[in-house]
């Protein structure tokens, strides 16, 4: 499985009729397109950073799609008033508690991995990172996707609430300190987020 991200930088007045642009115009016409599997969107109000996700059966059907959903792009960009920065994923990793409902927050790491330790990472975050995030208070799923071109990765965990995600702040921060040491990678960025729309139908990845 693999994944686009857009990121935008919206303007902070911008950011309702965006997440309403891409609930209502963009997810049903990008479910038509051949092998998406869906598609979230995070959205950060305080700092406007917002990250839509669309996830793809296979590396060709990622590639196929991009001249079809670049004019998407282009719109909920202009909806969020920023530019898109894009990157592509390969979806290395996916566990489901359950689904989130109404809510729901995202925590998601950005890190960079040393490239003779990226194979390791993989396992050693599905053995070992994976059971302590879902030990975390309100975990709903978590889920590592990998560039390897840059030896980049980015790990993300719903929770069920705000609430429940900010109860678990501490204990998350310990836990990466932690797992970084040993995992032989870097934190680039930590950010939390509002699910906005959430329809990513990924299957289990473990």
């Amino acid at each position: 499985m693999f994944a686009r991200s857009t990121t935008i930088q919206a303007q902070p007045s911008s950011i309702d009729a965006g997440v309403a642009h891409v609930r209502d115009a963009v997810l049903p016409r990008i479910q038509e397109v051949d092998g998406c599997v869906g598609l979230s969107l995070l959205v950060d109000r305080e700092s406007g950073r917002c990250i839509a996700t669309t996830a793809w059966e296979n590396e060709a059907a990622l590639h196929a799609s991009a001249q079809q959903v670049r004019p998407v792009r282009d719109e909920v960009a202009q909806k969020f008033g920023g530019s898109p920065t894009i990157d592509e994923w390969e979806i290395a990793v996916l566990h489901r508690d359950h689904r989130s409902g109404p809510g729901a927050c995202v925590r998601a790491t950005w890190l960079r991995v040393r490239p003779e330790q990226f194979d390791r990472a993989i396992e050693f975050y599905r053995e070992s990172v994976l059971p302590a995030i879902e030990e975390l208070d309100g975990f709903c799923s978590a889920s590592l996707m990998i560039d390897r071109a840059s030896w980049r990765a980015v790990s993300s965990s719903t929770f069920d609430s705000l609430e429940a995600m900010q109860r678990n702040e501490e204990q998350a921060r310990s836990l990466r300190t932690a797992r970084l040491r040993d995992l032989g990678a870097d934190q680039h960025d930590v950010g939390e987020f509002e699910l906005a729309v959430a329809h990513l139908r990924v299957p289990e990845l473990v």
